[in-house]
């Protein structure tokens, strides 16, 4: 039995390291279109500062010619809010033209975000992607294209870290082997 939970543990470990530089690593790659995964909208409609970094991450790489549109994908918070209405408010709020933000306002999960991505790849004409979310949710998402057949995919981070992400890294060690 403590064999089993050593190989367990060394199972995690070896996951989480990966997750974690595959997740910190930007390859530099300009693509077709970034796709901006949602998050918390507060109570009073403002953004979690957590939603916040990914639309910077996301702003920048649109602002330094990485990306010629950018998608917002979120659901309907139990805040009252859609998502991606807010991440667009705040994307058009910095000078992003309306023209090269799409909304899907029904990401209400990875899954559905990737798929809503898919559905939409060949009216936008992208062959190529940029995931932008907290480092340790890239790896299941990019995960998630490829299994969609869907391999042009990379990723960037916003570098901002949170206690929280410590329980984010056992959920989605736990997300990833469920969803292969």
């Amino acid at each position: 039995m403590k064999f089993v939970i050593r190989i367990l543990i060394l199972w995690f470990l070896l996951h989480t390291v990966y997750t974690i530089v595959d997740g910190l690593s930007d390859d530099g790659k300009s693509v077709d279109v970034a796709l901006i995964l949602g998050s918390k909208v507060n109570v009073d409609g403002t953004l979690s500062v957590r939603l916040e970094k990914r639309l910077e991450c996301g702003l920048k790489l649109y602002k330094n010619g990485r990306v010629k549109k950018i998608i917002v994908s979120g659901g309907l918070g139990k805040e009252g809010f859609y998502e991606g209405d807010k991440m667009q408010e705040y994307l058009l709020n910095k000078g992003v033209a309306e023209a090269d933000i799409i909304v899907d306002n029904y990401g209400f999960n990875t899954n559905a975000s990737v798929e809503n991505a898919m559905k939409i790849k060949d009216s936008l004409n992208f062959r190529d992607i940029i995931v932008v979310s907290q480092y340790f949710h890239l790896t299941r998402t990019k995960m998630l294209f490829r299994k969609n057949d869907f391999d042009n995919v990379s990723s960037v981070s916003p570098k901002y870290f949170e206690l929280r992400d410590i329980y984010s890294m056992f959920r989605e060690f736990l997300a990833f082997y469920s969803e292969l």
